[in-house]
């Protein structure tokens, strides 16, 4: 058998998620799936939420290696296309956006936070809106794909009469336009 590394292990644990669910990771499947005895996991993961955090931080791998924006980038696009960059990888993995809730940045996305601060504030963006919009933006976008993956798992049959579907790409495309809009307004009003 082959020394199982770290990689594998985190590979493995997001494709048992996309399968099962967040709800439904638990190391004694994906030992079963590795062909490993449980306690093997323990060298690479001394705890669930050790492996969890990784799984996230690897999920989120799409996002994180996006490129940075360029000063010659309009602030307002770059801010929106983030934000749906954001989206699209929370969407990637079942159950994405429980698996990212709560996650702190690590220490290479650090380093992208300060760059992407440092474009909106040489864009004429006040620090403290910069900072505020980035966060409403991801907090938002977290619960957006939340209340999205919840209607995806959701086998209940919805009566159609009172709950009409929900359009959930227009719905965060509207609530996205608003933060922007909110942004511009903040910088315009300081610009004056």
């Amino acid at each position: 058998m082959a020394k199982l590394d770290r990689a594998t292990v985190i590979a493995e644990a997001l494709d048992l998620l996309d399968e099962v669910g967040l709800d439904a990771v638990s190391t004694r499947p994906l030992a079963k799936r590795l062909g490993v005895q449980q306690p093997s996991l323990f060298w690479h993961f001394r705890k669930k939420e050790d492996l969890l955090a990784a799984m996230a931080e690897a999920a989120m791998a799409p996002h994180a290696s996006a490129p940075l924006p360029q000063p010659t980038d309009d602030w307002r696009e770059w801010f929106l296309e983030n934000t749906r960059d954001f989206r699209r990888t929370l969407l990637m993995r079942r159950d994405g956006a429980r698996l990212h809730a709560g996650l702190l940045p690590g220490p290479g996305d650090l380093g992208r936070i300060a760059h992407k601060m440092a474009f909106l504030t040489s864009a004429g963006t006040p620090e403290a809106d910069a900072q505020m919009a980035m966060l409403a933006a991801s907090r938002f976008t977290v619960g957006c794909v939340l209340e999205e993956q919840a209607d995806a798992d959701d086998n209940r049959q919805r009566d159609s009469a009172s709950v009409p579907p929900i359009d959930h790409e227009s719905a965060f495309e509207a609530g996205l336009a608003l933060i922007l809009g909110g942004l511009v307004a903040r910088v315009s009003t300081r610009g004056r």
